[in-house]
């Protein structure tokens, strides 16, 4: 591989950067000379930017970005999506229920692809994390058609060139929707690799919070909008 941008959101997951990092470095460095590891600690008030920090005094291709407080799951992808300085960007979550070392399922696909995306199979969640899941993805097919079967599986990997041709503007958890509707309207080629799904072991999930949910609908329907005045 050329150069990649390993980004990973992380909102309180002091108990999974550390090893999630090291995970990071040990898969890809093997893949490419020209690494970086994008922490985005958004709002965290546990120590999590203090691991991040540690990292980075010992290893220059670790970087953190900090958000001073709370600003979104599509906020956090944003800044280090903008802050990625390779060809090629993997982004994942903070929170160890994805298996890094998976990515040499999505490297033989960068030959035909611009964006691998994966798919939980099946997804490790609990029960109401599924229904919402499979709902959402419902509702995106409905409204902007077939996009992907598993569109907030944060298991993806693009090149970085997508990001000067299309414009997000979703800073929630609608964030991956669009990135995904844009690209393909924008007429990116996608492929769809299924990956292993692990149960959560440490910290605490946000995405079925009644904020979340409620900012993802929100952002569903500008962004539907929106693209019927394009």
């Amino acid at each position: 591989m050329p150069s990649i941008s390993v980004v990973m959101p992380a909102h309180n997951e002091e108990a999974n950067i550390g090893p999630m990092i090291e995970s990071a470095l040990e898969v890809f460095s093997p893949l490419t000379t020209d690494l970086e590891v994008v922490v985005v600690a958004d709002g965290s008030r546990d120590r999590t930017p203090e691991i991040v920090r540690s990292y980075a005094a010992k290893h220059s291709n670790v970087r953190l970005i900090e958000h001073p407080r709370n600003l979104g799951y599509g906020a956090a992808l944003f800044s280090g999506f903008t802050a990625a300085r390779k060809e090629w960007i993997f982004m994942t979550d903070s929170d160890r229920q994805f298996d890094l070392a998976e990515v040499h399922k999505l490297m033989p696909h960068t030959t035909s692809a611009d964006l691998i995306i994966g798919y939980r199979a099946p997804r490790r969640d609990p029960l109401l994390r599924r229904l919402y899941g499979w709902g959402w993805n419902f509702l995106v097919t409905l409204l902007f058609g077939y996009t992907a079967r598993d569109v907030d599986c944060a298991f993806k990997l693009f090149k970085r060139e997508i990001l000067d041709h299309i414009t997000i503007q979703s800073r929630g958890a609608m964030f991956s929707t669009e990135f995904l509707v844009r690209a393909k309207r924008a007429g990116y080629k996608s492929v769809q690799v299924p990956v292993t799904h692990l149960p959560r072991r440490a910290g605490k999930q946000s995405g079925a919070r009644l904020d979340v949910v409620t900012r993802a609908f929100r952002e569903l329907v500008r962004v539907r909008l929106a693209l019927w005045r394009e």
